[in-house]
């Protein structure tokens, strides 16, 4: 039995509605503008991380002078702004004309290229105050063309990932963290510098980590000596390598996330930063969002039931947690390289625009209320998020899963009470599950590989959500739950 009480125990804001758009680029054409507006249409998606993609903006003049041209970014932005959503926005993308060098470039792709041939350059600036001067006009653009009533709820970070080499000084091993992280700590302190320039009311933080955490170490010293302004920490938090999943050394489970989050919280917190909002502006089940089955059969958790399951507990977890996480971010990484519907990249759409399970597990998630509801929950493998919305509907979000999102444990049937004063009505029941909104296993049922026009309908028909109406008797829901399923209960 799971008791739903009417007591709220907290106001839970949503953080958890949130992705990096990648590439960013993708936003000028009509294959990202699809996917923009279908998450727009169906808010799915409330902030959107992007690069400001410094590199398509600074130039020389014919003087050989910085220069600025706006216009790509303003398309971007615009685009993104009309449709309703916030931003983070990533000072990345060094321009190799402010750059100590141009010949350390990565792609970070599956391709030799990132989108549209181009690549990364990954040097440090070759003069700090050039760097600082560049972040200020383009901050400064940004209010002059959005105004600083907008643009003051946006979150703004410097770089992105710059404790690796595939982003930062890939000329260096991994292991330089000290030359690399001086370097970086200089870039910081010029771009908070450059943006209290611009205006005191933006919120500004750091560094985008991918996981090194003497780094961090590193800058939250730098930052504190200083006394620079630090408004929010950004991490990055993926829960198991390809490589790992390949040995077998690692399965995928939420613990992962949680153990590598508390890792860092121990460092914040031994640094002095214990009380700082944390962004973790990248998360997923597994790094290498560019890898697919080629690289890692496993990956193609990716497509089914089981991803949708794993984002329902992460949820869960962090909300329990108590962390004071502001925003978690999913990275949508792969969209450019897909050659099939099926193959495991981390996105939300297939090649043919198929909706995928962890799409609708954000859709599910996004109708959760501020409210969080006080629960009994007696089930095991259960994990509950009880809801109230503003109309005073209760959303309880439902998932079902052992630690590894293995298909071991049987069907469940559950009770879920709200209450007597509920007999009589209805309730909605939305489900993602094996044979629920869940093109992939379809797919394989059918043994379409290459759909033709019919199967791509058919597809994309079972990719969406059907609710159902289910009678509430004595105030309670009965439902089966199979293995990694996800369950909105709405009454």
């Amino acid at each position: 039995m799971i008791d739903i009480g009417s007591k709220e125990i907290k106001r839970q804001e949503n953080f958890w509605s949130n992705c990096l758009f990648h590439p960013t680029d993708a936003i000028e054409d009509p294959w990202g503008k699809r996917i923009l507006d279908q998450m727009a249409a169906d808010k799915a998606i409330r902030t959107v991380r992007i690069y400001a993609m410094l590199e398509d903006i600074v130039y020389l003049d014919p003087d050989g002078k910085i220069a600025y041209d706006f216009r790509l970014n303003d398309l971007r932005l615009d685009y993104l702004i009309e449709k309703g959503y916030d931003l983070l926005i990533a000072y990345a993308g060094m321009p190799d004309v402010i750059a100590a060098s141009t010949k350390n470039l990565t792609s970070v792709s599956k391709n030799k290229t990132r989108y549209k041939g181009k690549m990364f350059n990954t040097s440090p600036p070759k003069d700090y105050r050039i760097w600082e001067e560049v972040c200020f006009e383009y901050t400064r653009h940004l209010i002059e063309r959005y105004g600083i009533d907008t643009v003051s709820g946006w979150r703004f970070q410097c770089f992105n990932e710059p404790d690796i080499p595939a982003f930062f000084m890939s000329e260096l091993p991994g292991g330089c963290d000290t030359e690399r992280a001086e370097a970086y700590c200089r870039m910081y302190e010029g771009f908070t510098k450059c943006v209290s320039r611009a205006s005191e009311k933006l919120k500004r933080g750091g560094p985008a980590l991918a996981w090194r955490i003497e780094f961090l170490g590193m800058l939250l010293d730098y930052v504190r000596e200083r006394k620079l302004r630090l408004d929010f920490i950004s991490l990055h938090n993926y829960g198991v390598t390809p490589e790992e999943l390949n040995s077998g050394t690692k399965s995928i489970s939420v613990s992962n996330n949680l153990r590598k989050h508390e890792r860092y919280m121990q460092t914040i917190r031994d640094h002095g930063f214990g009380n700082s909002e944390i962004v973790i502006d990248e998360w997923g089940a597994a790094s290498a969002g560019f890898f697919n089955r080629e690289e890692c059969p496993a990956l193609i958790f990716r497509e089914t039931e089981v991803f949708s399951a794993y984002f329902a507990r992460l949820i869960h977890s962090f909300i329990y947690s108590e962390y004071n996480i502001s925003n978690l971010i999913i990275c949508l990484s792969g969209q450019h390289e897909m050659t099939e519907d099926f193959s495991g990249f981390r996105n939300f759409f297939t090649l043919n625009f198929i909706k995928k399970p962890i799409y609708n597990a954000f859709i599910l998630a996004s109708k959760l209320g501020e409210s969080l509801l006080e629960c009994k929950n007696g089930e095991k493998n259960v994990h509950v998020i009880p809801t109230k919305t503003k109309n005073g509907n209760y959303a309880v979000l439902l998932s079902y899963s052992d630690e590894y999102f293995t298909e071991d444990i049987p069907e469940k049937e559950i009770t879920v009470h709200f209450g007597n004063e509920f007999s009589g009505g209805y309730a909605e029941i939305t489900r993602i599950d094996k044979t629920s909104a869940n093109p992939y296993n379809l797919s394989r049922s059918l043994g379409i590989t290459a759909p033709n026009v019919d199967e791509i309908a058919l597809l994309r028909a079972e990719g969406e959500m059907k609710p159902q109406k289910i009678e509430v008797t004595s105030g309670s829901v009965t439902l089966t739950l199979t293995p990694n399923c996800t369950c909105l209960i709405v009454l």
